[in-house]
Formats: C-alpha cells, sequence, structure tokens
C-alpha cells in the first residue's frame, strides 16, 4: 500500500516496500524558544533556514505548527507555508490542533499535502476527516479516542479500526490515512515502547497501512537521547513502520543503514551518497559555528 504525497514539484512514496521516510520536526515551537520568538517576530528567514536544513539532513517532508500563545496562526500560517513552498519543493504536513489553522495551511499548501491529526475522538473526526477528504489530502491517524490513550496494542487497534472506517466512510482511500500508534516515553513506563511496537506489528498484519511515528518521545526525560531513539527507530522500522517525524540531521545516518540492511537499497547507493552529503553538511556547519 502506498500514500503518495506531492510538494510543488516532488512526489514522495511512502510504503513498506519503499525506503523509511523522514518528516522534518523541527518546524514546531513546541520546547523551541528561539523557533517561537521567530514566529512572534514575523522573522520567516529563520524559518527557512530550518527547513532549507532540514531537507538537506534527508527530510522527504516537512512538519509545519505555528502554535505560539497568542499568535495569529490563522495569518501566519498561510504566509510561512507560502513562503516554504518557494523556498523547498518537498510535501508539507500541517500540524494544528485547530481545524480553521489546518484549512487555512491546507488552502496556502502546493500539491498534496498531509494533515498532522486525526484521532478517534468524535470531535475531532467530525471536524478534520471532512477537511482532508475536500481538500484530498492524506492524514495521520492517532489511535487514541474519547477515553484517552489505550493501554493495550489491541484497543489501540481498535481505534485505527474506527479512524478508518469513517474515513472510508467519506470517500478517503485507506492509502490516505498514515496510523499512528503513538510513541510514550520508556523513563515513565518501561513497557510504553513494547506496547507501540506491538501496535506497529498488528496494523501492518491486520490492515497494511502506512504506520507513522513521533520517535522521539520514546526518551523523553532520559539521558543520551539520541541512542535511545536511533535504536528504537531501527526496531519500528524491522517491525512494518513506514515513516517518522523526526530530526534528519540526529537520525538520519541510522535511517540509511537501516534501508541498507533491509535490503532497500540497491548497491548500498542511497547510503553512500547520503554518507557523503552529510560529511559535507557537518564540515559546513563546524566552519560557521567557528
Amino acid at each position: 500500500m502506498h500514500t503518495i504525497l506531492k510538494g510543488k514539484s516532488k512526489e514522495v512514496t511512502i510504503g513498506i516496500d519503499r525506503p523509511f521516510v523522514m518528516i522534518g520536526e523541527k518546524i514546531n515551537p513546541t520546547g523551541r524558544k528561539k523557533l517561537a520568538a521567530a514566529l512572534a517576530e514575523g522573522n520567516l528567514d529563520y524559518v527557512r533556514m530550518l527547513a532549507e536544513s532540514q531537507v538537506a539532513w534527508g527530510a522527504e517532508v516537512l512538519d509545519i505548527n505555528v502554535g505560539v500563545p497568542g499568535l495569529d496562526e490563522l495569518a501566519v500560517v498561510k504566509k510561512l507555508v507560502e513562503m516554504l513552498a518557494s523556498a523547498v519543493d518537498v510535501p508539507f504536513c500541517l500540524d494544528s490542533a485547530n481545524p480553521d489553522v489546518l484549512a487555512a495551511g491546507l488552502a496556502a499548501a502546493p500539491g498534496k499535502p498531509l494533515v498532522n491529526s486525526v484521532s478517534g475522538e468524535q470531535k475531532k473526526l467530525e471536524m478534520v476527516l471532512p477537511l482532508v477528504k475536500d481538500r484530498g489530502a492524506a492524514v495521520i491517524g492517532l489511535t487514541m479516542d474519547d477515553n484517552g490513550i489505550p493501554k493495550t496494542s489491541e484497543e489501540r487497534l481498535a481505534v485505527a479500526a474506527k479512524i478508518l472506517e469513517r474515513a472510508g466512510q467519506l470517500g478517503i482511500p485507506t492509502e490516505d490515512v498514515i496510523i499512528d500508534p503513538l510513541v510514550l516515553t520508556v523513563g515513565s513506563d518501561s513497557k510504553a515502547a513494547l506496547v507501540t511496537l506491538q501496535t506497529v506489528k498488528l496494523l501492518r498484519k491486520e490492515f497494511g497501512v502506512n504506520i507513522n511515528l513521533g520517535a522521539s518521545n520514546v526518551s523523553f526525560g532520559l539521558p543520551e537521547r539520541p541512542t535511545i531513539n536511533a535504536a528504537f527507530l531501527t526496531l519500528a522500522i524491522q517491525n512494518g513502520a513506514t515513516c517518522a517525524i523526526t530530526d534528519a540531521a540526529r537520525l538520519g545516518q541510522t535511517v540509511k543503514a537501516v534501508d541498507l540492511l533491509m535490503s532497500r537499497d540497491d548497491n548500498s547507493m542511497r547510503y553512500l551518497k547520503y554518507f557523503r552529503a552529510a560529511e559535507t553538511l557537518r564540515a559546513k556547519e563546524a566552519e560557521q559555528a567557528g
């Protein structure tokens, strides 16, 4: 099953038989004070730099969130999406809990964007899915509902089934619904990652859908987070995950290595190309910092 996203000129195909897709996470002000300040000040040059850097490090889709308290998100998201569409050619993932902001972002985005996200909550299903259908977009479905985040993989699978059913009723193709089994930190629950991985396996077996992860959530509150994130992402890809909202600069090498080991990289060409590009980027960043 393939989910096809389109930017201004670039098309990205997500599928179990395709290389893993990284969705750049950096244009989200949550926990990023410098970005929040830049958005509040209208400093779009800084946001453009973030976008170009993520694409250079291998992000094939960009998550865009402008959720800063007190900000006119409707006006900012339109302006920002239009600016980024002129700067990079990758598809966009519009990220907001506000349906009006999603609608504004979808209207400004070129090609076929991705919506982040809908859940199994009744109100979310009613408000978000029609936007997805009308725009001809794809959507990430979170496996949580009005009762919160289920504790077991079977319960999360049931929420995924509900989202897929409601999407189908509206005429949204199954391939345009990417399910997110939810990644919680193992710092507060040692079984959290295992439940997510079990859910990934069930989703692959029962529905064959594409599966997204917010990979870095797994290590929240723990030391040496990149090591945990890389280990978890490797396991998730092996179990059937096909894309992740993540830091391409930190995890790109891991993703390319896993693709190579899973025979998704003929003659190691993608790995070698990424390795050489990463060396150049590191040298450039070191020169700028020095």
